[in-house]
């Protein structure tokens, strides 16, 4: 009976969390919005001033993945504010995007047609992606 009970109530409390992340997108203010944007661009910053140690490719990497990072939570924090679909597909397509950007970039620590195949293969992932996105949409 107890494992009943407690099936019970992680149904209830995650109804409880699905309704209330739904009024999410109404209770962000233009200040909590403002405020988010402005941590994602300091945490951006922050990420890229990291990247300055670095040196050859491994920057420009670490680079890639800093603006990579602050594009997807802009993209996220759009989303949750609005709670639209066109901004969830939006998102996944930043996603696919940023990631796409990030093998590419990581792709250059190879030569020749090695370099060649993983940015093929890189490619090739993103459009799997992004036709996930639209079949799926």
């Amino acid at each position: 009976m107890t494992h009943f009970r407690s099936l019970k109530l992680s149904l209830l409390v995650a109804s409880l969390f699905a309704a209330s992340t739904g009024f999410a997108a109404d209770a962000m203010s233009k200040d909590d919005y403002k405020a988010a944007k402005d941590k994602i661009s300091a945490e951006y910053k922050a990420a890229k001033d990291a990247c300055k140690a670095q040196k050859d490719n491994a920057k420009d990497v670490c680079e890639k993945e800093a603006k990579a990072k602050e594009k997807i939570a802009l993209a996220e924090l759009d989303f949750n504010r609005s709670g639209k679909d066109g901004d969830r597909i939006k998102l996944e397509k930043v996603k696919a995007e940023q990631q796409y950007a990030v093998a590419k970039e990581k792709c250059e620590d190879q030569k020749g047609a090695e370099e060649r195949a993983c940015k093929k293969e890189a490619k090739a992932a993103e459009v799997k992606a992004k036709a996930d996105i639209k079949a799926h949409g």
